[in-house]
């Protein structure tokens, strides 16, 4: 009776502590739809401008800072944002270069009816007791987004 106490008891602990985690804000994060990058101790700085493809759509790209500190806890960053004029079909593009220009991460997310999308990536493994840290120092965010030209397209 009393092991089954002590086994529940730290099952319960076990749930309470998972969740405790689970709602922790990511230390890495990115914003696009406000050109706003969120972290520890860097002012947000972003670029964006649209390169038309034909007289209906263009790409918006944007460029925004990634800052991964060394002494990161967490283990995933993420990029998301709001298109207000994204055109069906088509994903985010996200590109990831370190402080060399070198790449380091390319990805793809689908934009959801309501022009959100979020992508999730790894930044910190922990392999048989072994911290690795997959992103540490400064990076360059590259977000692709094929857009409706003009705020009164008659496609938004």
């Amino acid at each position: 009776m009393v092991i089954n106490r002590i086994i529940l008891g730290s099952l319960l602990a076990a749930v309470i502590l998972t969740s405790l985690i689970s709602i922790s804000i990511p230390f890495v994060e990115a914003y696009s739809h406000t050109g706003i990058i969120q972290t520890q101790s860097h002012s947000p700085q972003s670029n964006t401008e649209i390169i038309p493809l034909n007289g209906e759509i263009g790409i918006e790209k944007t460029v925004l800072f990634l800052h991964a500190p060394a002494d990161n806890k967490l283990p995933w960053g993420f990029v998301e944002g709001k298109i207000a004029n994204h055109v069906p079909d088509y994903p985010v593009i996200i590109q990831i270069y370190d402080g060399d220009g070198k790449a380091t991460h390319f990805a793809q997310t689908n934009v959801k009816e309501d022009g959100s999308y979020e992508y999730r990536f790894r930044v910190r493994n922990i392999d048989n007791d072994q911290v690795i840290n997959i992103y540490e120092g400064d990076y360059t965010v590259k977000i692709f987004k094929v857009v409706y030209l003009g705020i009164n397209s008659s496609q938004v």
